[in-house]
């Protein structure tokens, strides 16, 4: 792939890996809360609180994974290979940090509302295909982060959502 780009498309796919990590993510669920709180509903607020906290086990995660797989980036040099685990993720590509997070908060979008999930599935999509494009990821690495942040979401939906809905509203009533 790293031998058949053009210009265009791998400074379009650097924006998508810029704008496709952790942070962005945590600031749009950050934004969307604000926004469910400020039209009064509960439901989508505590759904988008849901996919920050998937996003950021997903994360955690994956990087106790890289930190201790230390598996070189398809870039690294073999001379710069595994030098044992480290806490830089200069040269670790296993599994993609932005393809777990995004995984994580899309899924459980998709678990709460089949049709906003699937419209924004394509992201963690796009932002997957970057990481392989500009030879920072293997598909493998891709894949298994998917795997991952797909866990991390059912993990959340399953057991963590339930108690952030049954948990009793201070002073006012659902």
């Amino acid at each position: 792939m790293s031998q058949h780009q053009n210009p265009t498309t791998r400074a379009f796919m650097e924006n998508v890996s810029r704008f496709g990590d952790w942070p962005e993510h945590v600031l749009v669920g950050l934004g969307l809360i604000a926004l469910a709180q400020w039209r009064g509903n509960k439901k989508w607020t505590r759904i988008i609180l849901a996919a920050l906290i998937a996003l950021s086990i997903a994360g955690l995660t994956g990087r106790v994974i890289k930190i201790s797989t230390g598996r070189a980036r398809p870039s690294v040099k073999s001379e710069q290979m595994w030098n044992g685990p480290s806490w830089s993720s200069k040269y670790h590509s296993f599994p993609s940090g932005h393809v777990d997070a995004s995984v994580g908060f899309f899924a459980v979008l998709l678990l709460a509302n089949r049709r906003i999930g699937l419209s924004c599935l394509t992201i963690p999509l796009v932002i997957g295909f970057s990481r392989m494009y500009l030879s920072a990821h293997y598909l493998s690495d891709v894949v298994c982060a998917a795997v991952l942040g797909i866990f991390c979401a059912l993990l959340v939906w399953r057991f963590v959502l339930p108690k952030i809905e049954n948990r009793p509203s201070a002073g006012r009533g659902d």
